[in-house]
């Protein structure tokens, strides 16, 4: 009987976390929807915005201080993870990937190399390293705002303009689907201007009337087009997130489920043989006493 206890123990547990990972789940789902429909309307706006602005700055001498590459020596890693676990490697692959570019800035012999992290999970790993994480903007993933987010934005380009750090780059987790995260490293600042001798951009260059003239449109447009940008990555992090969140959590929920059939099949075996050992011995009994 003792052993039944403790099956019927673990089927009490296991059918508890089976409603907690359920419950998570409908809550993820909830939250992936919003993520997901922000994250789908800020894409064609950011798209845009790129497409003409690569459409001025393939011209020769349009530029500015935004698009000024320099040696590499003081670097800046942008990490954004999220500030909950549960959500299978969504957290353990950015913390790899950023691990990783840590360490190619440090045996390429750049000066230094600092980290802004977003989110917990990055910012309670990596300040473990002393000196390494220069800010953090953890608060941020509970209500993105674009203001919010722009004004992260604006110190980074004023950190590059002010000569603190030759290249920003991001590390990050781009949203495809529930089922997929696309992990992704981008270079932030300085910008990665297209050739103009290219046939690709050739053929997707448009015709734009400027006025007054491309110079002033790019000044005007580059800080905006960057503000988009950051704040697309921002979406494109939680809307992978939530979605990564949620599988995690119907992937423990179909476990639990499997969980409990094998368990109340051995609860049900145990029981039945519980019952014939007893069903035996009354038997024996009564057979002995009519010896």
């Amino acid at each position: 009987m003792a052993n039944l206890k403790e099956v019927r123990t673990r089927i009490a547990s296991v059918s508890s976390t089976q409603q907690i990972t359920s419950a998570m789940k409908m809550v993820s789902a909830a939250k992936f929807r919003r993520a997901q429909i922000a994250i789908l309307g800020m894409r064609p706006y950011a798209s845009q915005l790129n497409e003409i602005m690569s459409d001025i700055d393939v011209e020769d001498g349009v530029m500015t201080p935004y698009h000024e590459t320099r040696q590499p020596d003081k670097v800046l890693l942008v990490v954004v993870t999220s500030n909950k676990g549960l959500c299978g490697a969504f957290n353990s692959n950015v913390i790899k990937q950023a691990s990783a570019r840590l360490e190619y800035y440090r045996t390429s012999g750049c000066e230094s190399v600092r980290l802004i992290t977003i989110g917990k999970r990055g910012t309670e790993f990596f300040s473990k390293q002393k000196d390494l994480v220069l800010k953090s903007y953890d608060a941020i993933l509970d209500a993105p705002a674009f203001d919010e987010v722009s004004a992260i934005c604006e110190s980074l380009m004023s950190s590059f303009c002010d000569k603190e750090y030759d290249r920003i780059e991001l590390v990050y987790n781009q949203f495809k689907n529930s089922l997929t995260q696309i992990l992704s490293t981008e270079q932030f600042l300085p910008i990665v201007t297209k050739s103009s001798n290219s046939a690709s951009t050739a053929k997707t260059r448009h015709d734009y009337i400027y006025e007054p003239d491309k110079v002033t449109i790019l000044k005007e447009m580059v800080p905006m087009t960057l503000r988009s940008q950051f704040y697309r990555v921002i979406l494109d992090s939680l809307a992978a997130e939530h979605g990564a969140r949620m599988t995690a959590m119907q992937k423990a929920t179909d476990n639990a489920t499997e969980l409990l059939k094998d368990l109340k099949l051995s609860y049900n075996k145990a029981r039945q043989a519980a019952i014939t050992n007893e069903i035996i011995e009354i038997v024996s009994g009564s057979e002995a006493l009519k010896g």
